[in-house]
Parts: C-alpha cells; sequence; structure tokens
C-alpha cells in the first residue's frame, strides 16, 4: 500500500458523512422529481376536465340567457304595442270630448 494512502484516507474519512449527505440529494431527487412531475401532470389534467366541464356549463348558460334575452326582447315589444295603442285611443278620445265640449 502507498504511504501516501493512509494520511488521505485520515484526512477524507470525517468528511465522508457531510459529502454523501450533501450528494445524496441529487441521486434520490429523480425519483422526488418523477413523483412531482407525475403529480404535475395528474393536476393538469384534472386541471383540464374541469376547465372542460366549466365551458360546457358556461355553454348552456349563454345559451339560456340568450332565449331569455330574446322572450324579454319579445314582451317589450308587446308592452311597446300596447303603450301605442293606449296612446292613440286615449288621444281619439280626447279629440272627441273637446269637439263635444266646444262644438256646442
Amino acid at each position: 500500500m502507498p504511504a501516501w494512502l493512509i494520511p488521505a484516507l485520515k484526512a477524507v474519512l470525517p468528511h465522508i458523512g457531510t459529502i454523501i449527505s450533501a450528494a445524496a440529494p441529487v441521486f434520490t431527487r429523480k425519483n422526488a422529481d418523477a413523483v412531482a412531475i407525475t403529480e404535475l401532470q395528474s393536476a393538469v389534467s384534472q386541471n383540464a376536465a374541469n376547465i372542460k366541464e366549466l365551458a360546457q356549463q358556461l355553454q348552456s348558460t349563454v345559451a339560456a340567457v340568450e332565449q331569455a334575452a330574446s322572450i324579454a326582447e319579445a314582451k317589450i315589444r308587446r308592452t311597446l304595442f300596447v303603450c301605442v295603442v293606449a296612446a292613440v285611443l286615449s288621444t281619439i278620445s280626447l279629440v272627441i270630448a273637446l269637439v263635444l265640449v266646444f262644438g256646442r
């Protein structure tokens, strides 16, 4: 055995624990990264499913709002027509009343 090896081992041996504890995460991180990547992939696919479901709900909500808007527009048209007819009838009755009062 070479003479320089024993003093080198004596100098390195106290630090081996520190070296191993510092290097261990580098070798074990791959498994943790793989778990994290798998977890992220499942979260992304779950988010995609949730977004698709929300898009379908939003589409049905927009369709319902459009239908309600068309119904409300029809009711407003009908109400406007009734108001115009009432205004015309009241004008005619006012003219008739004025003719009867001032016509004598």
